[in-house]
């Protein structure tokens, strides 16, 4: 079976890891946003990229949620005494990631086949596909500070602003990579990971003909919320300052007419009439996933619906 996963964030990259441990290097391709990245002491940062590969590789510093495990911080301390902005946290491994690929797109590389090379040496099997070669830039719209680009508002302030909306900069002239579309079409099935839908998922699917293709696709959602609270990040906040309560109805309005089934957690109160109004199948689980068992567990129990399920 073959499977395309649309990812980002710390969520996706923890299903990932499993569904890269039940199926063969051949049969999944994850594809990942971009909105994320940006230019941050020249050099060209893609975090949800890194997030997802370091993970895979069993690289990522798992108490902090992104960058490397024992990492170091002595460029960044030289950086602050240089009067230089330290409030993005590079550690020195990571520095050596972002270097490198700066330098190999400066060369003309995209930044498909750059994270292709980086899979290879990190012994990555199965193929981490960027959304897209172009630029595409998210910017959240802030009742305190307007528009600011996605990393400042999460990183530098904390995701304390209240949030107005979303702005992808750049997406309407974007288009997905052949690999991207080449995957989609060629699955048998698409999961959207349990990643933020607003900043981690809606800048894929809003990349020209995603949708289209999607809904001919059989499309399952892991929810991104336990309780009505994001296990990490702003999601239920977000949802809250845009007068929506984070909840399985939510996430199903919010993915609408692509979506046929939305696992979501055990916990969760749900009206099961949402899955004969919506035509949305409701499966209730454990989506927790503290551990590679508990990813494994959840990523064999997906593709086993899928396999009862699949439309072709």
């Amino acid at each position: 079976m073959k499977i395309a996963a649309l990812a980002g964030g710390v969520g996706g990259a923890k299903l990932a890891q499993g569904l890269a441990k039940v199926l063969g290097s051949d049969e999944l391709s994850i594809i990942v946003n971009t909105g994320d990245d940006f230019e941050h002491l020249g050099l060209y940062i893609s975090p949800d990229i890194d997030t997802v590969c370091y993970t895979l590789a069993d690289k990522a510093n798992v108490s902090l949620g992104w960058g490397l495990k024992d990492e170091t911080y002595k460029a960044l301390e030289k950086i602050g005494q240089l009067n230089g902005p330290t409030w993005f946290k590079i550690g020195d491994s990571d520095l050596a990631t972002h270097l490198m690929r700066t330098q190999k797109m400066k060369s003309g590389e995209t930044l498909t086949h750059v994270t292709r090379d980086f899979c290879e040496l990190w012994g990555i099997k199965n193929r981490v596909l960027p959304m897209s070669d172009d630029p595409v830039r998210t910017f959240v719209d802030t009742k305190e500070k307007g528009l600011l680009p996605f990393q400042e508002y999460f990183v530098k302030h904390q995701f304390e602003l209240c949030i107005r909306g979303f702005y992808f900069k750049g997406i309407d002239s974007a288009s997905p990579t052949k690999e991207v579309i080449d995957a989609i079409k060629t699955s048998d099935a698409v999961i959207i990971c349990p990643s933020n839908p607003f900043v981690s998922i809606d800048p894929i699917l809003s990349l020209r003909g995603i949708k289209d293709i999607l809904k001919g696709k059989n499309v399952i959602a892991v929810s991104p919320l336990i309780g009505g609270k994001a296990i990490k990040g702003p999601l239920a906040k977000m949802f809250r300052e845009m007068n929506i309560e984070p909840s399985v109805r939510a996430i199903t309005d919010h993915y609408g007419e692509i979506l046929d089934c939305l696992f979501f957690d055990q916990i969760d109160q749900v009206d099961m009439a949402l899955e004969e109004h919506s035509c949305i199948i409701l499966r209730a689980t454990n989506i927790l996933l503290p551990d590679i068992e508990s990813r494994i567990r959840l990523a064999a129990e997906i593709v086993e619906f899928l396999k009862a399920t699949n439309k072709d």
